[in-house]
């Protein structure tokens, strides 16, 4: 199956380099994204141009695909589903739950100079980023791509109820299978309580699990993929 791999704030395709190999590997095709603004040397880039970026790579490939979105990218995965319901098999979510209409895509941290970078360890500290040794830190750090103000700032337009048909994965690295759950039956995620299908699957790793744990992750994702 065709996996669309959507990295969240600060990241561009190449964070999918050991998950795409190993997908591959797995009978899969990987597509790793890089979003506008996030790798392509632009910094006026907006939220539109990110979802039209998804669309183009899922209009891209022939068949059916599974759009897999990271933290603040899960809201990107859950766009997709809304503008092509028909298409997808299965949307995938790592570390984090879709925006719903209405709200800001990713207005967490300070914007300077147009754009939102990244913020420094300070604020993961904790089981988001407690599998990071000092080396991958500095690493992701100076890799962190300064997130353009109208993506981070952009609102959240849904419009097909047909994305509630499409199955979707929670992945849970920081945080278990039972507390997205409650999370959920608590209506702090409303999208997801109003879709129809909505597995679960725990993974023990920090927020960043494609870079600590790729091959777990892998095999968590061709296993949804194989499913769907």
């Amino acid at each position: 199956m065709n996996v669309m791999l959507v990295g969240g704030l600060w990241l561009n395709g190449s964070v999918w380099g050991p998950v795409a190999s190993e997908l591959e590997a797995l009978g899969h095709r990987p597509v790793p994204l890089t979003l506008p603004g996030q790798g392509d040397g632009s910094s006026s880039a907006t939220l539109d141009d990110q979802v039209e970026a998804v669309l183009a790579a899922v209009d891209a490939v022939p068949g059916r695909v599974m759009v897999v979105g990271h933290s603040a990218a899960c809201t990107l995965a859950w766009l997709a589903a809304d503008r092509r319901p028909e298409r997808l098999a299965k949307v995938a979510l790592i570390g984090g739950f879709p925006s719903s209409h209405g709200q800001p895509y990713a207005d967490f941290f300070e914007v300077r100079n147009g754009v939102m970078p990244f913020p420094g360890w300070g604020p993961f500290e904790g089981p988001d980023a407690a599998d990071l040794d000092d080396e991958t830190r500095r690493e992701l750090a100076a890799a962190a791509i300064p997130v353009p103000q109208a993506v981070a700032q952009g609102v959240v337009r849904l419009e097909d109820a047909r994305r509630f048909d499409v199955p979707v994965l929670v992945v849970c690295p920081e945080f278990t299978p039972a507390q997205a759950q409650e999370c959920i039956e608590a209506g702090d995620v409303p999208e997801l309580a109003r879709a129809k299908q909505v597995d679960f699957a725990d993974i023990d790793s920090g927020h960043w699990p494609m870079v600590t744990k790729p091959a777990e992750l892998a095999r968590i994702l061709a296993a949804a993929a194989g499913a769907a």
